[in-house]
């Protein structure tokens, strides 16, 4: 198809694929520059925005959301969140970001974020085409790549970009376009998943609560004043339809129980799913003129809140140096990439690994692995290096690398 007659040609100088929040807040920076993008997608908006997906945000990262002027929306609809709660053996630890680091972060959907930056992209005449198949990614390693793809009316078109951004989520199809022989891809499957779920019920308490009890682990979330998001661990092959709602509800009800008599608001449940998580990497994160950014790249467990926030720092990063390719720094800006983002997507990979070791219950674990479990637990709450150690990595490092 790379020779088939097309509709119609267009030029720009950065041509993205994949439209979620990462190639939207991409578009968004770098049109703020005077830079024009096309954004590509093979979901509708309509599928994306309808997707519930948490979210919590660093401050540095919500902070970007209003400065850059996607949206103020999170400062009267996000919820920030000064710690949170490990509960360990029916115990509260409260997790103190604020007195420990100086930081928060916000409680607000990825749903919405999507939301907001679409709704930008409008607003300011960006281009961002959603339906659309047959993407190809052609000429990557010279300086004209093309993408060409067919619009939901059957309409053939050709993008001609200076560069490709592959920000088409975990099921990237840029990626692949990495010679086998020459990417590395470090990964690990996780014996468990999440079973998770919406409910129509009041928030249980005002921050996140991460519990690790005999009877497994669960987290409790907020998404507004009404609606709750809730999970807890499970194989990774479990049905939804095995769960009745009684049956989630006391399964939940046990996990966070403890001495200060807590309990879950219950209600209605809107929707159950399965989550099963990893962690990957992919190196290169370039490959001639195009680059990955987002899930793309890289993915986290959930455990500690990383994934979204790791996208869009890429983006932050990536835009600037994107500026000074298209501007007299030259295709050798682009160098820096990688290694500045790299430090925090592995610095994210450890901690979500850690975070996720340290309060899921492995299959076969022996009373040795659970005993020293808690050990590390009591560490963790215990102690103000092991509370300051966790609200550190939870709310973030600065993008520039420390030295």
């Amino acid at each position: 198809m790379a020779d088939a007659t097309v509709d119609t040609l267009a030029s720009v100088p950065v041509a993205v694929i994949g439209a979620g929040p990462a190639g939207l807040m991409l578009a968004h920076l770098l049109g703020r520059a005077g830079v024009e993008t096309i954004v590509l997608d093979t979901r509708t908006r309509h599928e994306i925005e309808t997707t519930q997906r948490a979210g919590i945000l660093e401050a540095d990262v919500a902070r970007d959301l209003v400065d850059t002027g996607v949206s103020d929306r999170i400062l009267s609809e996000g919820y920030e969140h000064e710690g949170v709660e490990l509960r360990v053996d029916g115990r509260p630890h409260r997790i103190d970001f604020q007195e420990l680091v100086g930081a928060s972060v916000w409680l607000y959907p990825q749903t919405d974020v999507f939301v907001d930056l679409a709704n930008a992209r409008d607003r300011d005449g960006g281009t961002v085409h959603f339906g659309i198949r047959d993407t190809e990614v052609l000429d990557i390693t010279t300086d004209a790549p093309r993408v060409r793809y067919t619009s939901p009316d059957g309409a053939r078109h050709e993008i001609r970009a200076r560069y490709v951004v592959g920000a088409d989520g975990s099921r990237s199809m840029c990626r692949d376009l990495v010679p086998e022989d020459r990417r590395m891809r470090y990964g690990k499957e996780y014996p468990f998943a999440w079973f998770g779920i919406l409910a129509e019920a009041p928030m249980s308490a005002p921050e996140l609560i991460y519990a690790h009890s005999e009877h497994g682990f669960a987290l409790i979330s907020q998404r507004t004043e009404s609606v709750q998001r809730m999970y807890f661990q499970c194989d990774p092959d479990e049905s939804v339809d095995a769960w009745s709602d009684d049956r989630i509800w006391e399964t939940l009800q046990a996990r966070v129980a403890g001495h200060d008599g807590f309990q879950l608001k219950e209600g209605a449940i809107t929707e159950k799913t399965v989550l099963r998580f990893r962690s990957f990497v992919q190196q290169p994160m370039r490959w001639g003129s195009m680059v990955l950014a987002g899930d793309a790249a890289h993915t986290v467990p959930p455990t500690g809140a990383r994934g979204l926030n790791l996208a869009l720092h890429d983006v932050k990063v990536l835009a600037e140096i994107l500026l000074r390719a298209l501007g007299d720094a030259g295709e050798g800006a682009l160098e820096e990439y990688e290694p500045r983002a790299l430090q925090r997507v592995w610095r994210a990979q450890n901690f979500s690994y850690w975070m996720t070791r340290l309060l899921h219950t492995a299959p076969g674990a022996s009373p040795y692995d659970l005993r020293r479990q808690l050990g590390e637990l009591d560490n963790v709450v215990g102690t103000r290096a092991g509370r300051a150690y966790l609200a550190e990595q939870y709310t973030g490092w600065p993008t520039r690398p420390q030295n």
